[in-house]
């Protein structure tokens, strides 16, 4: 969505945008699996969540903001890229994640909220082209070809 938005293309949404999920910056997420590791208890299951319950439009209609926002972007909102599609049969309306569990037995909590980390988010992908380019280019097959095959 984000490199979609930066380079004005269209922003699919399946269905009508009301499906929620939970939503955790990735370094909190980096940050709780080595709590689990350091401290949790073996054989047990620890969720972890980020206590950002959001629909995915409102996920959507954010990133245009800071898109438009950040990268100065000319013409028309990003917003306006928005485009609805067709949901996939069986789409869970919402995905739901109880991680009171290491919150009380690990004492972890998200240091981000949704917001700060979204906008960490996206700055990251707008200031780091080159690594996007490398990924979205697909030469990492040839890499993972060159040291994985038989």
């Amino acid at each position: 969505m984000i490199l979609n938005a930066r380079d004005g293309k269209p922003l699919p949404v399946y269905g009508d945008g009301q499906n929620v999920r939970d939503w955790l910056y990735v370094e909190d997420h980096c940050e709780a699996i080595a709590t689990v590791l350091a401290r949790g208890r073996v054989g047990q299951t620890y969720n972890i969540g980020g206590w950002n319950e959001k629909r995915n439009i409102d996920i959507v209609e954010t990133i245009c903001d800071i898109v438009d926002e950040i990268a100065g972007r000319r013409g028309a909102p990003c917003r306006g890229l928005i485009t609805y599609v067709k949901d996939r049969p069986g789409h869970d309306r919402r995905y739901a994640m109880d991680a009171s569990k290491i919150e009380r037995e690990l004492d972890w909590r998200p240091l981000e909220t949704f917001e700060s980390g979204i906008r960490k988010t996206v700055q990251w992908y707008l200031e780091n082209e080159e690594w996007v380019r490398d990924v979205t280019s697909g030469s990492y097959r040839q890499w993972i070809e060159t040291h994985y095959s038989s």
